[in-house]
Formats: structure tokens, sequence, C-alpha cells
């Protein structure tokens, strides 16, 4: 299985990129959250510019955060710093439009805006619209300004529903997702998948020059010998993956719900923790500061193992050799990592565990 690493957008981040081409990795990501992170069309640039072989991803973003005409120009200008090493990840916004306080875009609108992305980064027109009012668009500069000639990959974010997986296989792109480690959860996220693109007029793939691979991002910690799987190293680890699916579960009362009374009790102690409620308007301002980045060791009693254990991977070699496996057997292509604690350090454990 391909290997890479995901992270926080800010600039000097080209440094972990470099490092991580260094150590073999094949891809170098930076999400899309403009109200918590940095801006990633900035911090690939700096990526793209420093490296010259690994890949680099947006992973991901969303009609919801921006225009199809302006996120185009952004995807083949960097595509003109790094070319044919560019990934696209495409999804509803579900995390970045709740920072804000809104609702992410629906799969149509996201359909809409992957095709639309596809068809002005291959250099063709596409259809735009605004409102009522619907135009045929292009780039009317390419040579030095954007480059549409290397082919720009694609990948369209879902985690257990089937519409963006179909959505994936009628455009012929491939999937990412963020904390699904559940082999059978992939393996009908690609039945969705194909079974769309087998729909499709003129077969799956006849609109796009992506490829068609699976990433799902995670992270990874190597317990030393005798050491506690949950312990402090673990939770912090860990943790800020836990702590994602609890701010969306604290902001999500329907989501919430479905889970069970420890994980529903530590969503409770989140939201007292931070002093707001499930329904209060500002409640983003609340849930989501440093999201993603390393948890305070006051909130590791929030850092439950059975969260852990769903969302991360925790274990000896040899546990981590046997969940990668069959990740791998149900059809992932890549495992991407978020380091926090050490990022070096992770990044090179990930890429010795591979090797």
């Amino acid at each position: 299985m391909r290997t890479g690493v995901i992270v926080a957008a800010h600039p000097g981040v080209e440094h972990l990129a470099v490092r991580a081409e260094e150590l073999g990795l094949h891809s170098f990501w930076v999400y899309d959250t403009p109200m918590v992170h940095g801006d990633p069309f900035v911090a690939l640039s700096l990526c793209a510019k420093a490296t010259r072989r690994i890949r680099l991803g947006i992973g991901v973003t969303s009609p919801a955060l921006r225009s199809a005409p302006a996120a185009a120009s952004g995807l083949a200008s960097l595509n003109a710093l790094a070319p044919g090493r560019i990934i696209c990840g495409v999804g509803t916004g579900n995390t970045a439009r709740r920072t804000l306080g809104m609702r992410p875009a629906t799969a149509a609108r996201l359909e809409n805006f992957t095709t639309a992305l596809q068809d002005l980064c291959a250099g063709r027109s596409t259809e735009y619209r605004e409102g009522d009012r619907v135009r045929d668009i292009r780039f009317l500069h390419t040579g030095a300004h954007v480059n549409t000639a290397d082919p720009i990959e694609f990948v369209v974010a879902a985690l257990r529903g089937p519409k963006a997986a179909a959505v994936a296989g009628r455009r012929g792109t491939g999937l990412i997702s963020f904390g699904l480690l559940d082999p059978t959860a992939w393996h009908a996220l690609h039945d969705a998948r194909r079974h769309a693109a087998q729909a499709t007029p003129h077969g799956p793939g006849s609109h796009t020059d992506s490829r068609a691979d699976s990433y799902v991002i995670t992270s990874l910690h190597l317990l030393d010998e005798d050491e506690d799987p949950h312990g402090d190293p673990a939770r912090d680890a860990t943790g800020h993956l836990v702590m994602s699916l609890l701010a969306f579960a604290a902001d999500t009362p329907a989501f919430a719900e479905q889970l069970g009374p420890e994980e529903g009790e530590a969503v409770r102690r989140l939201l007292d923790r931070r002093g707001t409620t499930s329904t209060a308007p500002d409640r983003h301002t609340k849930l989501y500061p440093n999201y993603l980045g390393r948890i305070a060791p006051q909130d590791r009693d929030l850092i439950l193992p059975s969260l852990m254990n769903t969302l991360a991977l925790v274990g000896t070699r040899d546990d981590l050799l046997t969940r990668i496996t069959a990740l791998e057997q149900a059809g992932i292509d890549e495992l991407l990592i978020q380091p926090v604690i050490d990022p070096p350090t992770e990044m090179a454990q990930l890429a010795k565990l591979l090797t």
C-alpha cells in the first residue's frame, strides 16, 4: 500500500513536504478549512517549489467554499508549478462549512462542481451557472498562466452513504474518506461507485482523465513494548481524530443520538467544557478552535478507547500490518496519516512500517 501525509495548511509546511519526499512517501496533502487553517493553495505553492517528485493534494475543497472558476484557476496554477503532481479532493464541505455555522453542499451541487473542475482543468469549456444565468466558460489564457495539459487527479470525499460514492462513479474519480477503517464500509463504497459508473452513458470514466484510487485519512501510533494502547501517548497521537468526531456529534444532534451511552456522555462533557449547547447559534465558534490540532491534556478523558479503535491505527507492528492489509484487500490504495506530536518522526515511522 502507498503512504502519504496530510496536515494543516500554513506557510512553512513545505519543510514537511520535503521531508516526506525524502522518506519516499507518495503524497503530501493539506486541508481546506478556511476559518481554522491557512490557505491550501498558498501552502501547496510553497510545497510545489520545494519538491520534485511527491504528489500534492488538497483534502478537500467544496462548492460551498469556492466557485468552480476560482478553484480551477488555483488548481491549474498549481499544476503549472508541479506538472502532473496535483490531486484535488472535492466534497460537500461538511466540516469546513460547519466551522462557519453553515450547512454542507448537496450531492447534486458537488457533482456539478466536480464536472466543472474536471472540464476546466483539462482545457475544456464547461457550463457555469449563477442564479438563472448560465454561460459556457473556459480558460482564456493558458501557457505560462495555467497548466491544462498535464492531468490533475480528482477524488470525491465519501463516508458511509452511497451518494458521494455514486458521484465518484459517474465522474470517473477516486474516493477519499476520513477515519473510515472498516473494510466492510469500504466494500460498500466501492460497490456504489462501480454501480454508478456502470450506469453512466458511454461507460465509466468517459468524462475525465483522472485516476480512480482510494485514500483513507487516519492517524497511526506504533506501540512500544508493553505500552498501554490507551495511555496518554496513544491518546495524544490519535485524539485529534476523536475530537473531530465528538465536535461533529456535538454540532449534529441527530448523529449524536446514534452513538452509544459512553460516547454520548463524552459529547455532553465536551459541550459543557466548551460552554455551549448543540443548538446555540454560535456553537461553531466554541467547538472548532484548534480543529485537528494536538489535544489539550485536560481533554484526554474524552479520547475514548472505542473511538480510538474506530478512527485510528494503534497497535504493535503486527497489529498495524494486519489492519492495513485488510484495508488494502478492501481496495484502499493509499494510507494518509495526520501527524500531530512529532511530524518528522511519525512520517519516518510510517515509511519504515510499510517498507
